[in-house]
């Protein structure tokens, strides 16, 4: 087997901390080296995320604050996956949520990893098209605090590019929906 190619062997796993949404634990693994050490890591379901597009061309983002950075991003909207759930249920769940949007048309974008250098967690990225606004708008959960707000391509390309907090995801969803938009 070429070198790289053998996986490291797992010596001892220590779960920490088991949340609502994740779990953290602490893994002691041989390397085909023969190195030991031990490496922390998030396990988290996974995430879906959709990149809004109305019929006159504006995105469909969200200015959400976020405790871990202490300030509000302007992310594309998004939700963890729950349980025995599809991604795609859980984005078609979270844009109406969040939003007040509901989306005719889907297509995948893919999926990516989002911070591999201690968490497992894959992003389920999609285009949602054929947007329509619902009547009676939805109310925010307790723990979220954001806003909608309508930006054209080339509005976020420049909020991106001058600095605005835009999270990574959001970046990186939007760069797998450029060639649709």
């Amino acid at each position: 087997m070429p070198f790289g190619q053998e996986p490291p062997q797992l010596l001892k796993k220590h779960l920490f901390y088991q949340g609502r949404r994740f779990s953290f634990e602490v893994n002691s693994l041989r390397l085909p080296n023969k190195s030991e050490g031990e490496w922390e890591c998030i396990r988290h379901p996974g995430g879906a995320l959709a990149v809004p597009v109305t019929s006159e061309g504006k995105l469909v983002l969200v200015r959400q604050y976020r405790f871990t950075v202490q300030g509000r991003l302007l992310e594309f909207p998004a939700g963890t996956v729950e349980p025995h759930e599809e991604p795609l249920e859980t984005i078609k769940r979270e844009i109406e949520e969040e939003t007040g949007y509901t989306a005719h048309s889907w297509q995948s974008l893919g999926k990516f990893p989002i911070a591999p250098g201690y968490s497992d967690e894959y992003i389920y990225s999609f285009l949602a098209q054929d947007l329509e606004k619902l009547e009676i708008p939805p109310q925010q959960d307790d723990d979220e605090d954001m806003e909608v707000v309508l930006m054209t391509l080339e509005e976020l390309e420049q909020a991106i590019l001058s600095g605005e907090p835009v999270d990574a995801k959001s970046i990186c969803s939007l760069v797998l929906a450029r060639p649709f938009l």
